[in-house]
Parts: C-alpha cells; structure tokens; sequence
C-alpha cells in the first residue's frame, strides 16, 4: 500500500512569538518550527500501517519555504518515512489555505499513493481545511477527526471511528481516501540519534514553486489575504497565595472572590 502523509512546518510551542514590523504576519526570525502534533499522529499512523501491511510504502509531503520545511522533512525521515518531498512555497500567499491544497493536490498527482493522512488540524492556524480541498481536487472521499484507523487488506477498505456529539461512529470507506487523524493506535515515536544522523544525508525531492504555479495558472493566485498579525494582550491581575493545606487555599480563595472579585454575594 501506498501512503502519502502531509505534514507542516509550525512554531514550537514554547517560542515567543512576535508580529512582523508591518503588522500582516508572524515574524518568523529567530522561531524555531517543528512538525505539528497532530501531523506526528499521522506519520506515527502510517508506520504502523506499513508495519502491519508488508510491502507498503510511506512518503512524506509538506509545502513551504526554507529552511523550516526541508527540517521538518528530515524529521519524518528519522522517524521511519520511506521517501519525502518538498512542495516550494511562494514568497507571498503561502497562507492561504486554498494554494497550499491545490499546490499539494499537483504533488500528489504526480506520486503513487491510495491513503491520504493527516493531522485533524494544524497547531498554529488550527483551520483543518487543507486534508479536505486537497481530497476534493483528488476526487476522492475524505473524513475528519478519525482515530482507531484499521486497513483490511482482504477487501481493501478501510474501518475507523470518528467521535461526536452523538456519539462514536463506526466507518467503512474503500480505498483511495483522504485521513484527517486524531490520533494514532500509539503515541507517536521517538526518532533515535542514528536515524537522525541519516536523515541529514537523505535526498529530498523539490518541486518548486514556479513549476506548481505554471501547471496551476490562476488557481496559484491567493483567495485570502491576511490583514493584521496581533497577539493576545497580556494578562494581568494574577494575584498569588500562601496557604498551608488545601482547605486553608479554599477558605482563601472563596474570601477573595467575594470580598475583591465579587463574585459571590
């Protein structure tokens, strides 16, 4: 079986984060990226279904710019991933999320593959859009949120489960399909020093940017611009206690809520 997985390049979690000097974007100097979560599920996924389906094969995708994208490739590849390619970014509009589907849509179409995975959302943006225009390019199904996913080899479908409010449900859907995941059977792995080492001489097949806007035409052309890049402001009035067992804590906090919060009568 052939498995593409995307991933995508996102801040660390603990970087400060700043606005560029025109206010329109992240200011990416000096921020370290780093796969996003959901995307470690997704790659964790396809290794254990290559490992559960001998003869698979699992090969990694992401667009954007350098140097972040080509380190987060290298970072599927000391996790396991087979084969990794790079869909170059443009300098502008490569936010939005109708070029990043459609840019991929074309890499796609030019490697074999019948599964599609994916995180179930990005950890900077959290849009959760890209899994499914990209499948809609493809024509091929998709569905969200998906964990406990499962290949029959036998019949060639897949089964898993997708949680909601109503409940969880079962699904059956034949191959090819398009994944967005929730969550992999396991944790995602550790990748070990060796496999780190090697994945720095490992070839990273480039698509760039200006043969994916020739075959796309106006289809490259942002639909979305981003008008202003702010960050939360900064939170005030956090007030510390001392206290000596968690009863005297409550006993603190209930008067504080009441006599400075009023929050209570």
């Amino acid at each position: 079986m052939e498995i593409a997985v995307l991933i995508k390049p996102v801040p660390e979690a603990e970087t400060r984060l700043r606005a560029r000097t025109d206010g329109t974007q992240l200011d990416a100097e000096g921020v370290k990226f780093v796969l996003a979560g959901y995307d470690e599920s997704a790659i964790e996924q396809a290794l254990l279904l290559r490992e559960a389906t001998p003869g698979s094969k699992v090969r990694a995708l992401a667009f954007g710019p350098a140097p972040r994208t080509e380190e987060v490739l290298r970072a599927a590849l000391a996790l396991g991933v087979d084969e990794v390619t790079w869909v170059e970014s443009p300098a502008e509009g490569a936010d939005d999320p109708g070029v990043v589907a459609r840019a991929l849509a074309f890499a796609l179409a030019r490697v074999p593959h019948e599964l599609l995975l994916g995180g179930k959302q990005a950890g900077d943006d959290e849009e959760g859009l890209v899994t499914a225009a990209i499948a809609e390019s493809l024509g091929i199904a998709d569905f969200g949120s998906v964990v406990n996913l499962r290949v029959d080899s036998a019949s060639g479908s897949l089964t898993f489960q997708r949680a909601t409010e109503e409940g969880v449900e079962s699904w059956t859907a034949p191959l090819p399909c398009a994944i967005a995941l929730q969550q992999a059977w396991n944790d995602p792995r550790t990748a070990k020093l060796p496999n780190i080492l090697k994945s720095r001489k490992m070839p990273i097949a480039k698509i760039p940017w200006a043969e994916v806007s020739a075959a796309l035409g106006e289809a490259a052309r942002p639909r979305s611009v981003a008008e202003r890049f702010e960050l939360p402001p900064a939170r005030t009035g956090a007030k510390m206690i001392e206290y000596k067992s968690p009863e005297e804590a409550a006993e603190t906090i209930v008067r504080l809520l009441r006599e400075e919060a009023k929050v209570f009568p």
